[in-house]
Order: C-alpha cells, then sequence, then structure tokens
C-alpha cells in the first residue's frame, strides 16, 4: 500500500523563454485606419432607429428607477447633497397637514354642490381654516429643519432654500413624492 502521507514530488519545471516581441506584427496605417472605419449612415436605417430608441428607453428607465430610489448621480439638481437628503428624511418622517389638502378639497367641492348656504358658508370657513394650518405647519417645519440642519451640518453651512424645499416636500400626498421616502414614519435621521 502506498505513503499518503508524503507530499508528491512534481518534477521541476523548464524555465520559460520570455517572448520577444509583441507576437504579431505591427498593422501598417491603412489596416489600422480601415478597422476603426464604420459608416456613417447605417445600411438598416430602420433598424438602427429602433436600437438606438430601445438603448434611449433603457437608459430613462435605469434613470427613473435610480431617481424614484434616491441614488444620488440620478436626482435632479434641486434634490442632491446631504443637507437635501436630511431634509427629505425628516419631513418623510413626520405627518404633515398638507397631505391631507387634496382629500380635503375633494370633499369641499362636494359640499359646495349642496343647496343649503350655511353648508357652503361653512365649507368655505373650513377651507380658509385649513389653508391657514397648512401654513402654520409649513412655517414651523421651517424653523424645525433649519435648526437641526444647522445643529448636524454646521450653522454657517445651511444651503440656501432648504425651507422651501421641505415646505413642498410637506404638501404632497406621501406616496407621490419623488424620490420615494426611504423612511418610515417616526424614523428621524439623526
Amino acid at each position: 500500500m502506498p505513503d499518503n502521507s508524503s507530499p508528491t514530488q512534481i518534477p521541476p519545471a523548464e524555465p520559460e523563454v520570455p517572448a520577444v516581441g509583441k507576437g504579431a506584427p505591427t498593422p501598417s496605417r491603412r489596416e489600422r485606419e480601415a478597422a476603426r472605419k464604420r459608416p456613417l449612415v447605417p445600411n438598416d436605417r430602420k433598424e438602427a432607429a429602433r436600437q438606438e430608441r430601445a438603448r434611449l428607453a433603457k437608459s430613462r428607465e435605469r434613470a427613473r428607477i435610480g431617481m424614484a430610489n434616491g441614488e444620488e448621480r440620478y436626482l435632479p439638481m434641486r434634490d442632491r447633497g446631504p443637507q437635501r437628503r436630511f431634509v427629505r428624511d425628516w419631513v418623510d418622517a413626520r405627518f404633515s397637514i398638507g397631505e391631507l389638502f387634496m382629500p380635503f378639497m375633494l370633499v369641499l367641492i362636494v359640499a359646495t354642490f349642496i343647496p343649503i348656504t350655511e353648508v357652503q358658508i361653512y365649507a368655505m370657513l373650513s377651507m380658509y381654516v385649513f389653508i391657514l394650518l397648512m401654513v402654520f405647519d409649513v412655517v414651523l417645519l421651517g424653523f424645525i429643519i433649519r435648526k437641526k440642519v444647522a445643529a448636524k451640518f454646521g450653522a454657517t453651512k445651511v444651503e440656501r432654500g432648504l425651507r422651501w424645499y421641505a415646505a413642498m416636500r410637506a404638501l404632497q400626498f406621501r406616496r407621490l413624492r419623488l424620490p420615494k421616502t426611504q423612511v418610515k414614519r417616526g424614523q428621524y435621521p439623526s
């Protein structure tokens, strides 16, 4: 029975001789130009246009999905940067009265069609009260955002327009916000 405990002997390999040159002749100028040449107009223009449309559609879809997921390179300039991300997450973590604006206005429109004058008057008054509450909520949000951003990034490094950015995001339906919400309610960024 052979002894398997000792390592097997591998015969020494012959030393490799380094290859001289690159192994192929240098292409002539004519050969290089012919390899680079492409027709200015493709042979099948319809197929080329179809392929170009498919390529553009694919890149647009990739950008749309990237923007919806909040990937920085696909975001428009107004949404880029760590401070904007912080503001987005802060707004998305809290409930805002502005999210109820569209359903409230739908109920209000229905109420104005009721032929009772008192109902119409109360509907219009409730609309003004609701708008005042929304404005108060947005102004309060602006002060909170400015204070939180200054605490996190430094008071001298606060970007301009963050309060307006937060207000516009707070007035949208949560499901319709772009970039999509990345945090759950109550999950405030640190």
